[in-house]
């Protein structure tokens, strides 16, 4: 085996633990592709001989590339015009993948990478790496620029944003979430406004991205009687229901006529919805769905 196989071996090895820091960090899984396909020119242009630390060294770069797009985006992004939720992790129902696994390890839902994506870039990057993946502030502090201790401040900031935002804790049963779930689409088709209320969180979140689609659409809706309007006004006659997991929990990807159209993410606690992210970009749909429509 030459040098270059060697390498190409001992990327693949670290590729899953590098796509879950990339996915963390931008909250796109084709971002985080990006990011680590990025990593993985830089290292073959490097050469084996030029690393002493493998995982650190990658780890490094990855942060950097994941960083400098960041940055990249703040810069273009017009917020509050162009709201966009982060990609969901979408698989069938039943046992995850490994990969997936690695991908949403420390029960990473949608409603933390929302919060995430209210962070500065350096916070995000200080806070991911040292909370979720151990670094210490001394590899950290380097990558932002900063000193050790003025990273430790980031993830601190970082950190209060994270619990301030009181993120419910969903219901470990699996089988529990599918069932409100399910009751919730039944009531939907069947026009029933107080049973949908009965179902939520007096304080439920929904959260909508419709990808342009209805720019009018508010991009967050509270309250359980005004996201009971909203469930009722966005039924669809003829639309399909594909039960899936979203970041690990009771989901739903529908299709109408046979053409992805939205993927609902659903936070079930205390057996009520407390939270719903839906995404309604039938072509962000069906790329980030596509292991569940294929099915």
């Amino acid at each position: 085996m030459d040098d270059n196989d060697w390498l190409a071996g001992r990327f693949e090895q670290e590729r899953p633990r590098l796509r879950a820091v990339a996915y963390r960090m931008l909250g796109s899984l084709a971002e985080a592709d990006d990011a680590v396909q990025d990593t993985w020119l830089r290292l073959s242009r490097t050469g084996a001989g030029e690393v002493e630390n493998l995982g650190g060294w990658l780890t490094t770069v990855l942060a950097r590339v994941c960083l400098n797009m960041l940055r990249s985006r703040t810069t273009r992004r017009e917020e509050p015009l162009d709201p966009r939720l982060p990609d969901p992790v979408i698989s069938p129902e039943g046992d995850l993948q490994p990969e997936q696994e690695a991908l949403l390890a420390d029960s990473v839902g949608l409603a933390l990478l929302v919060v995430l994506d209210t962070l500065s870039p350096a916070e995000r990057l200080a806070f991911v790496l040292h909370d979720m993946f151990d670094l210490p502030f001394e590899e950290i502090a380097p990558m932002v620029g900063r000193s050790p201790a003025a990273a430790r401040q980031l993830a601190s900031r970082a950190r209060r944003r994270v619990r301030g935002a009181e993120l419910p804790a969903p219901d470990p049963d699996l089988a529990r979430q599918r069932g409100v779930v399910e009751a919730f689409f039944q009531a939907t088709r069947g026009g029933d406004f107080d049973a949908l209320v009965a179902l939520l969180d007096p304080d439920v979140v929904l959260r909508s991205d419709f990808g342009g689609r209805r720019p009018a659409a508010p991009p967050v809706t509270r309250g359980a009687a005004a996201v009971a309007r909203q469930a009722l006004l966005g039924a669809l006659p003829g639309a399909r229901l594909h039960p899936a997991l979203v970041n690990g929990s009771a989901g739903m990807v529908i299709t109408v006529n046979g053409r992805p159209f939205a993927v609902l993410g659903f936070t079930v606690a205390n057996g009520r919805i407390a939270e719903i992210d839906a995404i309604a970009d039938p072509d962000r749909v069906g790329r980030i769905a596509a292991t569940v429509l294929s099915d």
